[in-house]
């Protein structure tokens, strides 16, 4: 427990501007688009959990695609140096210049690029059921909802203008369109080798791009070594 002294310190404290979203106080709706403005912090803590637990070089290099995006919007916001709309009413946002806004870049990007992977990179079934095909189609239709209401809520919180958050979308699937194509042209042919380095084989980093369906691969296999496993353990217990 603090010192009552301590509480009187007059060195200025700061929030962690990262996770930090204000809304106007009563506002319902304002609170909702708070929380959904903050979907690029779940998406990233969602890949680095991904990445610990399957190590696949393809979502390694979809979250390098991330960083390299979230680094272009850095640069484009220092070239432009267009300032916030109402700057005064969060003064606490780590960055003063607002074009193109980040959020939006970083969504239009994560959703432009899910979407070329589930309908480019996992098109090689020719015996596509009905329900495979549908819930590509919800997936997709539920991704490009969140990357308009987390751009959309930048613009309702006051973080950012209507331009900048429509720049920020362009420039995103801009980004998300060019990074596919490289990974799939230049990156794809190389992970067969990285994944046999050394260093890759201590950290089970594995390559799986000529598999279509890995959901379907690793439930298959997986039901398949079970029952191999569980009639082993029957005829043992006979």
């Amino acid at each position: 427990m603090a010192a009552v002294g301590e509480c009187s310190l007059s060195v200025p404290w700061k929030s962690v501007s990262l996770t930090h979203v204000e809304y106007p106080a009563g506002d319902l709706t304002g609170r909702l688009l708070a929380y959904v403005s903050l979907g690029p912090i779940f998406i990233i803590v969602g890949f680095v959990t991904l990445i610990v637990f399957k190590r696949e070089l393809h979502t390694i290099s979809f979250l390098g695609g991330l960083f390299l995006n979230e680094g272009v919007n850095w640069l484009i916001k220092n070239i432009v140096r267009e300032p916030r709309p109402c700057a005064e009413i969060h003064p606490s946002v780590h960055s003063k210049y607002a074009m193109p806004s980040s959020h939006s870049q970083f969504m239009w990007f994560f959703s432009t690029y899910s979407f070329l992977f589930l309908y480019l990179r996992m098109h090689q079934t020719n015996n596509a059921r009905f329900l495979d095909l549908l819930w590509r189609h919800v997936l997709s239709l539920f991704l490009l909802t969140v990357a308009f209401l987390v751009s959309y809520s930048r613009v309702y919180l006051m973080y950012h203008t209507w331009s900048q958050v429509a720049y920020g979308g362009v420039v995103g699937s801009i980004m998300a369109v060019v990074w596919f194509v490289f990974t799939q042209e230049i990156l794809t042919p190389l992970f067969p080798r990285i994944a046999a380095w050394p260093i890759s084989e201590f950290f089970l980093i594995r390559d799986t791009s000529l598999i279509p369906n890995i959901l379907w691969f690793e439930y298959t296999v997986t039901r398949a070594e079970a029952r191999n496993r569980q009639r082993k353990l029957g005829t043992k217990l006979q």
